[in-house]
This record gives C-alpha cells, structure tokens and sequence, in this order.
C-alpha cells in the first residue's frame, strides 16, 4: 500500500470501464459472426425519475455502442403492479431479448422485489434474483450484481492485495453492500459490514485495509476513518449545490467551485475527498470512479447472458 505521507493513487474506473467495453464489443462481434445472435438488453423506466432518466439513457447509449440491440420501454407513473408484471413476462419469453433490467426506484404501489422475483433469472441483467443471489452465496457461477462486480474488478486491477487484508464495508444493501462482501471473501479477505446501527464505526473504518463506502451520506468518510495507506472505494454519488459546502469537501478547487457557481453543483461521494486523498494509499474518485463500471458490467453479464442462450439454443 502506499505511504500516508503520499497522496493517494487514483483507481481509475473510468479506464478500466473502457477496457471491457471494448471487450463487450469483441464479443457481440464474435457472437454475430459465429452464431449469427445480437445481444439484446431491455430496459424498464416506469416514471419520471430525473436521475432514472440519466441512468437509462447511458445504458442505452452503452449497450448500442457495443454492438446491442438496446431498448427502452417507457412506462407512466400510474403503471400498475399487475401491467408491468405482464410485460416482465413478455420479455422473458422474447427470445431476441437476453438481458432485462427493470430500472429501480420503481413509484408506490409496484413491489420492487415481487418484480425482481417475476425476471427469469438467465435474463436477470442485474443479479438481483433470489436465484443469483443465492448461487453467488453459494459460490457458483451466476450474473453478478454490477456494482459490486465492478468493485472487485476495480481492485483486481489495480493489484490490490486482497487475500489475508481486512475489508470493511460501509452499507449493507442487497445492491451493493452484501453481496460486495461475499465477493470479498471469495477473494479470501476477513470482511466486515457496518450500518447506520453500527456502534464505534469509526474505529472499525480505520482498521480496514480495504474501505468500501456505500452508505449513502455525502462525506461521511473523513480522514480518521481511514487506515493510512488504505484503499478507499467510493460508491456514493450525492450532488453538492452550496458553495460552502464544496469548499469544506474540495477546499479551493477551482473546477469544483466554478461547477458550483456556473452549473448548479458538483459531485460528491460518500468519502471526504480533501481528507481522503491525505489519507489513503488509493482513492476511488467521484465522478470517474465506480460510475462507469457499473454499466460496463451491465453489458458484460448482457453478453454473458446472450452466449449462454446461444449455446442452448444451438
């Protein structure tokens, strides 16, 4: 790990996320030619959700850039749990259709896990699926939620060591938290889960060779939570509109606070940028970071899952 007395190195999600993008490309490529199949993803916005609507859109741009048949179904807000339950069955039996991500936060009224539990999970894009979550538990092969797959690959990329170190993980969330700590492990790390009931968080931070935070408070990691030399992953993504506040997480940068005051905001995680950098020995930064691998690990399980149906069905 790197010296304290050093600033921290960037992990550089951004790059990686190019990477196998690239690589996602290859293989719809390959897979055209060989067997004549398109990798096709689906996604499902019910409502207007301002930051949905981003999210989508990059999805969607992603997948077409790879090579993908990508689409949106746009849904109204007043959509019924029992509409949406009809076109998830739809889609599972699309066989041009090998990736399904149904966008959440879903509007009141639609049961977010009755929905997840109606994907058939070979199209389960987001590895959310009790079967998918139950075979990464297991340690079997299976789509891997996103999130924590870009983590680890994040990580593996930049050789920090894992095997033997501590890992702490802030946030204990069926998206990122669990299943990032069963990941963890498989890579023989010593794993701990705090939450908002966690007692002595900071000093459990701090002993963490390995500090992943997702617990969705922006800046909540100071420079004390931090073990020197740490690793520090940064899953939280918060936008900061007041002036003061940008200066007490970014000081005087002058990007941060032109972005303030000529765009409305600026972006922050849930570490203390300014104290992070002192701090640690690798920094994942906001933006740039964990962001951009999420959606390349979309379209690698979209091409993973297509292969597979490929190959039964040939």
């Amino acid at each position: 790990m790197t010296p304290a007395s050093e600033p921290a190195r960037i992990l550089d999600g951004a790059a990686l996320a190019q990477r196998i993008r690239a690589g996602v490309g290859d293989g719809c490529r390959r897979l055209r030619e060989r067997r004549g199949v398109v990798p096709g993803l689906t996604v499902v916005l019910v409502g207007e959700d301002a930051a949905s609507q981003i999210y989508v859109r990059n999805k969607e741009k992603a997948a077409r850039a790879a090579g993908m048949e990508s689409h949106v179904v746009r849904l109204p807000t007043a959509t019924s749990e029992r509409e949406l339950l009809g076109l998830v069955g739809e889609l599972n039996a699309d066989p041009a259709v090998h990736g399904i991500l149904v966008q959440l936060p879903l509007p009141e009224g639609i049961d977010s896990q009755r929905v997840i539990e109606a994907l058939d999970p070979d199209k389960d894009v987001d590895g959310f699926h009790p079967l998918n979550a139950g075979r990464l538990f297991a340690g079997l092969p299976g789509l891997l939620p996103c999130t924590p797959a870009g983590i680890l690959r994040l990580l593996e990329h930049h050789e920090i060591p894992l095997a033997g170190k501590r890992a702490v993980v802030l946030g204990r969330s069926n998206i990122v938290g669990k299943p990032l700590a069963l990941l963890l492990l498989r890579r023989n790390c010593t794993v701990t889960i705090c939450h908002s009931r966690t007692t002595n968080l900071a000093e459990i931070a701090a002993s963490a060779d390995v500090l992943v935070a997702a617990i969705g408070r922006p800046g909540l990691v100071t420079g004390e939570m931090i073990k020197p030399g740490a690793a520090v992953v940064d899953v939280g993504i918060h936008r900061v509109s007041e002036e003061s506040e940008c200066r007490r997480l970014y000081g005087d940068d002058p990007e941060r606070l032109a972005a303030v005051r000529e765009r409305g905001g600026t972006l922050v995680g849930d570490v203390h940028p300014l104290e992070a950098r002192r701090r640690a020995g690798w920094l994942s930064p906001v933006p740039g970071g964990v962001g951009p691998l999420t959606i390349a690990l979309l379209l690698e399980n979209t091409l993973a899952a297509a292969e597979r149906a490929a190959t039964s069905v040939h």
